[in-house]
């Protein structure tokens, strides 16, 4: 086992909360735990809901967060899957305080591109949950506030419109397959990406192959990516 601080490693999601401590490495150091999203997803049930999972993991010594929403120098600036009180929020004072353990925060497909990029080219990255996350890299430096969400994909609609979890309960794993498809094919034509990395927990719904450059990444991958923050690289990646 790697000697060094174990990190708490949270991903705040619009459906389930997700937690995992990890070694300075990146191992794993326990199982990976998950609570659903409270409802209304306000600060006090969100923190309440981690300090919970908190307790459940055991010892830690820092903690690293992927929110959905932007995220910057440790303020949530939107929150489009939770509650409008979060906007403005201190994410990093709240938790540290909460925790009692120093905490990181950042935008959760930005924690899940940290977890996922190699460092070479144009490494584009999406997650695929309750709403639409993305993150884009170039040479290993995230280029920031690329929210894709929100940017009309085609038909008038937004990329969440069309591929969010309401709109795959909605259409059908089919179809929404099918979008997600035409989807690649448009990201593609629009950033030339060298790899795009799909994530989030709807990414088990893919089915039929993908393109060669393009790869599914595991929850657990998205969790990992917490660690960068806490690496001396999260500077040198542009996420804080």
């Amino acid at each position: 086992m790697a000697a060094g601080p174990r990190t708490l490693c949270v991903d705040i999601g619009g459906t389930g909360i997700k937690t995992l401590i990890v070694d300075p490495r990146g191992k794993p150091l326990t199982d990976r735990l998950r609570v659903d999203t409270p409802r209304p997803a306000t600060p006090r049930a969100v923190i309440g809901a981690i300090l919970g999972l908190a307790r459940r993991q055991g010892r830690f010594d820092r903690a690293s967060v992927g929110f959905p929403g932007v995220v910057r120098r440790g303020v949530t600036l939107t929150a489009p899957n939770l509650h409008p009180t979060w906007i403005g929020v201190d994410i990093d004072r709240a938790l540290t305080k909460g925790l009692g353990r120093p905490v990181r925060a950042a935008n959760d497909a930005d924690v899940q591109g940290l977890g996922a990029v190699r460092g070479r080219g144009v490494e584009l990255i999406v997650t695929l949950g309750t709403g639409f996350g993305s993150a884009l890299f170039v040479d290993g430096r995230l280029v920031p506030n690329v929210q894709l969400a929100h940017h009309t994909g085609w038909n008038a609609r937004t990329y969440e419109e069309e591929l969010g979890n309401a709109a795959l309960k909605k259409a059908g794993k089919k179809k929404w397959n099918k979008r997600l498809r035409k989807a690649i094919a448009s990201l593609d034509t629009l950033f030339n990406y060298d790899r795009l990395y799909i994530g989030g927990g709807n990414a088990r719904k893919i089915t039929g192959s993908l393109p060669p450059q393009v790869r599914v990444v595991s929850n657990i991958e998205g969790l990992l990516g917490g660690i960068a923050l806490w690496n001396g690289k999260e500077n040198s990646y542009g996420v804080r």
